[in-house]
């Protein structure tokens, strides 16, 4: 055979971006997001326990708009990947496969995700 005439594995010229392949590509990202927010967390720790210096530069750092932003971040991508493994669980039972239980249980993790965030957040500034 040829190499000009053997078959192209279908791309994504071939299939239309869903919600589901997203949120696939999310859960990944995800993940390694929460390796960096990790990284932030274990700072901290380090901070608070070389000093009053040491912690009073980490707690700034977080503190500041960009640190509120990179800590929301961080939450969000905990939340979405808390709820989407749990999506994974069930089909690993073998439950949501129907197409519409897909996209359904979709909706449900991006709403979960984001009132979790949310709950979470409030009650943080409560305090």
């Amino acid at each position: 055979m040829k190499a000009d005439t053997r078959p192209v594995s279908p791309h994504l010229q071939i299939y239309a971006f869903r919600l589901h392949m997203a949120m696939s590509i999310s859960h990944r990202i995800t993940g390694v997001a929460l390796i960096a927010g990790t990284a932030l967390l274990m700072y901290w720790l380090w901070a608070a326990a070389s000093g009053p210096d040491a912690y009073a530069h980490a707690a700034a750092l977080i503190g500041s708009p960009l640190g509120k932003l990179l800590l929301a971040g961080w939450s969000f991508a905990l939340f979405y990947h808390v709820c989407n493994g749990i999506r994974h669980l069930f089909w690993d039972a073998g439950k949501l496969f129907e197409i519409h239980e897909i996209r359904g249980s979709g909706i449900v993790v991006l709403i979960a995700s984001i009132a979790l965030t949310a709950l979470a957040w409030g009650v943080g500034m409560m305090h």
